[in-house]
């Protein structure tokens, strides 16, 4: 039997990606614990620490945390610590390494490194010494797009770098709703163009500048924006102040997103940083062309001009070429939608469960099946 750790920032995360893997974890037998902001309870989960954490990287209660878990983690002397989302990434090695790394092995499993090559210096040096600080107590980095590949073996961030094909995406909960259907329950009207962009209201998701672009487009165009977080409130004042507000749907968090799927037109994404998106594979998946920026993650599950188009992060006229141009090819946009669908199979959970779980618990990566 390990004694695992398995952390992340928010209850969230842990609930939304990994609850399969924590849950495997517990039926064979390993004694899991949870950690993040609020904690996590589930059945099979040992015990479930709440760590406070800010949002903030340098918030003082996040520096306060990590002696605190410290602490914890001299006296509980874990097998294993397996750390998600850059925040707990963090401070959880961070912990680690206050305490003296001993027997306990560390995976950081990266959703998308908050910088790279283009970031500008003054952000890019601190997140990067950060990584070169943690790296002695990092036996494994797990990266699932090239971009973080190359950066993480090329500042050997990890004692081991492991390529996965993302953390598997149960695409059964996507469904088969009528697009008709769904948007008569939606309340949309028949001709409107919906674009979709179901995520957390981030700085990092970037949702005030989809907000921004609509000024560009047609008024039969329209935008969804399932989800919350912490800029759900600007957000929505900004849409107000730009007199948007009646062409942008607010629907909150989501659990069944099957009718958005299917009374969408185009999924979306406008992200500065990525790791493998659910949303867009989610959208690929469901034979929907994709207009997404031009940023790791999304590169490596869209070919521009293949399964939608590719825009310069932050170009609001280039995404509003992108969109015009499917918005005017109804025939486009169903190949590009039967494209996605038959790329998308490969990161289903039953294809990628073994391997995602193997990287992130220090086994050896199996040799993926094919069919």
């Amino acid at each position: 039997m390990r004694k695992i750790l398995y952390a992340a920032s928010n209850p969230v995360h842990l609930r939304n990606f990994h609850a399969p893997y924590i849950d495997r974890l517990a039926a064979e037998g390993d004694q899991v614990w949870t950690l993040c902001s609020g904690g996590y309870e589930r059945p099979g989960v040992f015990r479930s620490i709440d760590l406070p954490l800010r949002k903030s990287m340098w918030a003082p209660i996040n520096f306060i945390s990590a002696f605190r878990l410290a602490a914890l983690l001299r006296r509980e002397r874990f097998d294993l610590l397996c750390v998600h989302t850059s925040l707990a990434a963090f401070f959880v090695r961070l912990a680690l390494l206050l305490a003296g790394k001993g027997e306990t092995k560390a995976v950081n499993v990266v959703h998308g490194y908050l910088f790279d090559e283009r970031t500008p210096l003054p952000k890019r040096l601190p997140l990067l010494l950060a990584e070169l600080l943690l790296r002695r107590v990092t036996d494994r980095v797990v990266v699932m797009n090239e971009g973080d590949r190359k950066l993480a073996e090329k500042h050997r961030l990890g004692a081991e770098v492991v390529f996965v094909p993302g953390a598997g995406v149960d695409f059964g909960r996507i469904g088969a709703a009528d697009r008709g259907e769904a948007r008569r329950k939606l309340g949309l009207r028949e001709d409107a163009l919906l674009l979709l962009y179901p995520a957390e209201f981030s700085k990092r998701k970037n949702q005030a500048f989809l907000i921004r672009a609509m000024a560009l487009l047609p008024e039969n165009v329209l935008l969804a924006l399932p989800g919350e977080g912490a800029c759900l409130a600007s957000c929505r004042r900004l849409a107000e102040k730009l007199a948007l507000s009646g062409r942008l749907r607010f629907p909150g968090y989501t659990a069944d997103l099957s009718e958005w799927y299917a009374a969408a037109d185009i999924c979306v994404s406008a992200a500065r940083h990525e790791g493998l998106p659910f949303n867009v594979m989610e959208g690929m998946y469901a034979m929907k062309p994709v207009v997404a920026s031009r940023v790791a993650g999304h590169t490596d599950l869209v070919t521009d001009g293949v399964g939608g188009f590719l825009y310069g992060f932050g170009d609001a006229e280039e995404f509003a070429d992108c969109v015009r141009t499917l918005s005017k090819d109804p025939e486009l946009r169903q190949i590009m939608g039967e494209k996605n669908r038959k790329l998308a199979a490969a990161y289903a959970r039953e294809r990628v469960e073994d391997i995602f779980l193997a990287a992130e618990t220090l086994e050896e990566i199996p040799i993926p099946a094919h069919g």
